[in-house]
């Protein structure tokens, strides 16, 4: 028995190490945004181009994912996401052009999305025993974040190991070209890891399913269900507040630009800056999480958006000239209030009023709606950027964030509201029913 629950959280570790893995490289921008544009000779504006298509395959990819990921196996679909990314990463190391590179970012976004999104989901949720579910969903996203930081640091290594104090165009290439490889070949051997470790799906529910569980999977989606879904009213609320929980996360993008443009902050410090925000993703998922179940989930995500709301207001209107280390304190800060928004705007899905058999096509609805972000947002900030200039820019991108929070705390209180209202009309009708007889 002990050797069987070793085996499933020995597979776990590896899906959430690829979790961890696969995005890091795809938003490189994070840490090196003006590296990478300097080094492949673009606009900022190009870049923004770039992430527009790659918000459309995202959003595209999200409702099939699910589709793909019953069809067929996880596990392969797991290994060839992380190979593909990888593939392109050793692609994008030749610093291509910008045809290629938005060829590249294409393909990311078909292993990173279509085959990679709904599968580890699905693998979390097979290896997990009825009783683990939110252990394992909780420790996927702030492990997530545990590997996103740990190579985050090798990569930051890496570069200031190559750049020092130099500014030379050259120097600059070779780090970016280093730190490309390191996640690509990190995906390559996590990629070979989940090839020769993870069981298959079938398998792994033979062993971890209740009976209830192994029927809903093996029952087929009838046509009706899915109706039943887009008439559900908690769906399309839920993939409002996501929307708006994601739209002020995307923030973090930005917050190296930021510094490197408007405070005058140095390459290598920025980087070091932005490794220290990804090691605030378990801070705040754990304490999101923590919160959820002592104080509420409405009551959480509420007071997370409303805090980094705060602190994008207030990055925006304080004047440079206070020095570098406000700045810092304050992007820490509101790291943790994003990631607590990241690491508990899913929490809601249990209290959606979604029957289990259509809970996969359901995470593909609100994350098509959620995500959208991915599209508008890249294309927004190009026309803020191109409105107001570059340290304008950020400013009023973060503003308008501050108030995309706003928004989305009125909608976690309608939610909260016809939650609350649904649950005494049902309470009134057992206690009428019980009375009756």
């Amino acid at each position: 028995m002990e050797k069987e629950k070793l085996r499933r959280y020995l597979q776990f570790l590896l899906v959430v190490l690829a979790a961890g893995a696969i995005f890091p490289l795809i938003y490189l921008k994070t840490n090196y945004q003006e590296t990478i544009l300097e080094v492949f000779g673009m606009s900022l504006q190009q870049l923004n181009t770039i992430y527009s298509i790659l918000g459309m395959v995202f959003v595209v990819g999200y409702f099939p994912s699910g589709i793909l990921s019953d069809k067929f196996s996880a596990k392969k679909l797991l290994a060839v996401s992380l190979f593909g990314t990888a593939i392109g990463g050793f692609w994008f190391a030749q610093v291509p052009s910008y045809t290629s590179v938005v060829l590249i970012f294409c393909i990311w976004g078909i292993f990173s999305v279509f085959t990679f999104w709904s599968s580890h989901m699905k693998l979390v949720k097979l290896l997990a025993k009825e009783n683990e579910e939110g252990k394992f969903f909780g420790i996927l996203d702030g492990g997530r974040g545990v590997v996103e930081a740990v190579l985050a640091s090798i990569a930051i290594m890496i570069f200031s190991g190559i750049l020092g104090n130099s500014l030379a165009f050259e120097d600059k290439k070779a780090a970016i070209v280093a730190v490309i490889y390191m996640y690509s070949v990190a995906l390559f051997i996590v990629a070979v890891l989940i090839a020769i470790f993870v069981e298959d799906d079938k398998k792994i529910l033979l062993k971890t399913a209740s009976p209830s569980e192994k029927v809903d999977f093996m029952n087929k989606m009838k046509l009706s269900d899915i109706m039943k879904l887009f008439k559900n009213k908690y769906v399309y609320l839920h993939g409002g507040i996501i929307f708006m929980g994601y739209a002020v996360f995307w923030t973090v993008y930005y917050l190296g630009g930021f510094l490197e443009t408007n405070v005058g902050v140095n390459p290598v410090t920025v980087g070091t800056i932005m490794v220290i925000v990804l090691w605030m993703r378990p801070v705040g998922g754990v304490i999101g999480g923590f919160l959820a179940d002592k104080i509420g989930k409405t009551t959480t995500i509420m007071g997370a958006l409303t805090g980094a709301g705060a602190c994008l207001a207030i990055i925006a209107l304080l004047p440079v000239t206070l020095g570098s280390t406000i700045f810092y304190a304050l992007i820490i800060l509101l790291a943790v209030f994003l990631y607590a928004i990241r690491g508990t705007y899913w929490c809601l899905l249990g209290e959606s009023k979604i029957d289990n058999a259509i809970m996969g096509t359901a995470i593909g609805v609100i994350s098509f709606i959620g995500y959208l972000p991915d599209i508008i947002l890249p294309a927004y900030n190009s026309f803020l950027f191109n409105t107001f200039g570059g340290n304008g820019g950020y400013n009023a991108y973060f503003i308008s964030s501050a108030v995309l929070g706003a928004a989305g705390v009125v909608l976690v209180l309608i939610y909260a509201k016809m939650s609350r209202e649904e649950s005494k009309t049902r309470e009134k009708l057992i206690v009428e029913l019980e009375n009756a007889i």
